[in-house]
């Protein structure tokens, strides 16, 4: 998938050390590794960043991929986390996105977007987004959900609280709100079949 000059990749093992420059660059990311819904909270403050890649650096190597990367040109700019609900198990947890009697039970789920500094504000994370949406699909998704805030309702949300995604971007995506959990955030679906 290519946007202009944004490519969007399923991320692969070969991947890894272009993986690792998106993830090391000072902030949340280069704490989290993207495990922040596969662990408890415990094991979050528990688990050592090196562990926590060690985790990320496992899960590439699976299959399907758990991510999808972005390049502008050769450089690697940013990454998005997407797999089924069920491989995240604090999602469940969470009484923002807990499933509800009516809600698909296993969506693919796009949980997490990060984007180096350098690179924002230049349509890496709708390029990812989008990247996100067809790996999904490719992997039979018939629900692809996300869980953005609305900086509609909180302009002052700093972007490592934006780490979800927004409103705007996602309906850009032509996700639509299913429901409204918090007053900053929602869960918005995408069904490709539709």
């Amino acid at each position: 998938m290519e946007t202009e000059n944004i490519k969007v990749e399923a991320i692969r093992a070969d991947l890894w050390p272009q993986l690792a420059e998106v993830f090391g660059e000072p902030g949340d990311a280069s704490g989290c590794w993207c495990q922040w819904f596969k662990l408890t909270g415990t094991q979050n403050r528990e688990l050592p960043r090196d562990a926590k890649a060690a985790r990320l650096r496992e899960s590439i190597a699976g299959d399907p991929a758990p991510g999808v990367i972005a390049w502008i040109n050769d450089e690697p700019v940013g990454w998005a986390a997407v797999e089924p609900f069920s491989a995240y198990p604090s999602l469940g947890r969470s009484p923002i996105t807990k499933r509800l009697a009516d809600d698909p039970l296993d969506p693919w789920a796009v949980t997490c977007f990060v984007v180096r500094h350098d690179f924002r504000r230049r349509g890496v994370a709708a390029a990812l987004l989008r990247g996100a949406v067809d790996h999904a699909t490719a992997q039979g998704a018939v629900v692809v959900e996300g869980y953005p805030v609305d900086t509609a309702v909180r302009p002052s949300l700093s972007s490592a609280e934006r780490y979800h995604g927004t409103v705007s971007l996602f309906e850009s995506a032509g996700f639509h709100e299913v429901r409204r959990p918090s007053a900053t955030r929602a869960v918005m679906r995408f069904e490709p079949a539709a």
